[in-house]
């Protein structure tokens, strides 16, 4: 199916293009042209255009870590720190929980993240295969993680939903993961590094979220959890970490030489009290920094818009400098390097050959205008409601307010309600 989108102005993150007015020409899920309207237009027929009335399109948002099937606990165990909340209060609900459930509460997550602009996740989450189900059903974009810990599941059931997961559709995929190092003994960590080393794969993981994880790690180890990862070779391959608030610059450098990148989650480690991360550090020293909500039972909400200002307001106080981490480095990390920090090399710009997830963002509203620097608004004065419409793989899922005919919005919330009464 072919698609045009047309009378539009154009961000397409691509290095050293400005904005500009045009036109994006699309054939199944692949962008096959993106420039000014040519004059050859005249007479070709699309199966659809759409008249993007003088809005702006860019590449989706990136949602480079989340827990998506967390909705079921969303404002359920607020005001906790982060081991309370988790031992406490996460995991007793989780163990309860099955692969429907996950099914079921991700695809709530997933109609949250369409009103946002988001058109991937990075999911790490209790039982791949219902997310597989969920976002091929769905239509979302999903790199899947595994959550590898002491309390499983084996690593032989994490070999085959690498080898199941991936190349089996186009919308999903898995990466190798484990929890985090304070949830894996040395053991298995360096089972962990042998399975990468067979498959040559990237490694992603929660580290440094907390001082307390950050220096209790310390104190078994001799080493902070970058130097323990890096000893054990779990770094070889490249990967990433997440929320990375207490990194030190010896954890940095050993970021940098691994090609390493980290993804932010500034609203779940303000509302958990957990820090600020050092993101002016990282991008001084070139190391790549994504975004992401975390899930939505420690953020609450999935509102990327949210997050991007976080990004830049609490660097901003924490180097005491309004000029650390500009609008234009923020939406670099939202569309960019959330898709690199999710191995998605594919859909990070809107350039020929990539795929077509895009977004466009209504300029009619008062907190658009006037419109002196369209980068600056989207991310210092931008909301949810200026999602005029999400397409993920070339579908639009969601448009003027309204979800595809395809979702089941109704079913969604009514087995959610259920779902959440049982596990309360």
């Amino acid at each position: 199916m072919t698609k045009r989108l047309y009378n539009a102005k154009i961000l397409t993150m691509v290095p050293g293009e400005d904005i500009f007015d045009g036109e994006i020409q699309i054939d199944g899920n692949r962008i096959t042209y993106v420039g000014k309207s040519p004059a050859e237009n005249a007479g070709t027929k699309f199966d659809e255009e759409i008249d993007c009335e003088g809005n702006v399109l860019l590449p989706g948002f990136k949602n480079a870590h989340t827990h998506s099937g967390m909705t079921a606990f969303r404002s359920l165990a607020d005001d906790l720190n982060l081991q309370d909340w988790l031992n406490n209060e996460i995991f007793p609900r989780e163990a309860k929980m099955t692969p429907e459930d996950v099914y079921w509460l991700s695809k709530l997550a997933y109609l949250e993240y369409l009103t946002s602009g988001i058109t991937a996740c990075g999911d790490m989450y209790l039982t791949p295969e219902s997310i597989y189900d969920a976002s091929v059903e769905f239509g979302m974009r999903c790199q899947m993680v595994s959550g590898l810990n002491k309390f499983g599941p084996t690593l032989e059931v994490l070999e085959r939903r690498y080898n199941e997961l991936n190349n089996k559709n186009g919308l999903v995929g898995f990466l190798m993961g484990v929890h985090a190092e304070y949830t894996c003994e040395k053991e298995l960590l360096e089972s962990v590094s042998e399975l990468i080393h067979k498959y040559k794969a990237p490694l992603y993981t929660h580290m440094s979220e907390t001082k307390t994880e950050h220096e209790e790690c310390i104190k078994r180890y001799g080493m902070t959890p970058m130097a323990l990862f890096d000893s054990l070779g779990l770094w070889d391959f490249g990967g990433g970490i997440y929320h990375g608030v207490w990194c030190e610059e010896s954890d940095m450098d050993i970021m940098k030489k691994r090609g390493l990148r980290v993804v932010t989650n500034p609203a779940s480690n303000a509302k958990l009290a957990s820090g600020i991360a050092p993101i002016e550090a990282y991008l001084e020293k070139g190391i790549e920094v994504a975004i992401g909500t975390d899930g939505p039972s420690s953020n609450n909400c999935l509102d990327f818009f949210r997050e991007m200002f976080l990004v830049t307001a609490l660097a901003k106080i924490k180097e005491n400098d309004p000029k650390a981490v500009d609008a234009m480095e923020v939406l670099k990390m939202a569309c960019v390097n959330g898709a690199h920090a999710m191995e998605l090399f594919d859909n990070d710009a809107l350039a020929v050959g990539k795929l077509a997830d895009i977004i466009m963002i209504d300029l009619y509203q008062p907190n658009m205008r006037p419109i002196l620097n369209i980068s600056k608004n989207i991310v210092y004065s931008g909301s949810k409601t200026n999602i005029k419409m999400t397409m993920i793989d070339g579908k639009v899922l969601y448009k003027n307010g309204q979800f595809n005919d395809t979702i089941e919005v109704d079913e969604i919330y009514n087995k959610c309600e259920e779902i959440t009464k049982r596990l309360r």
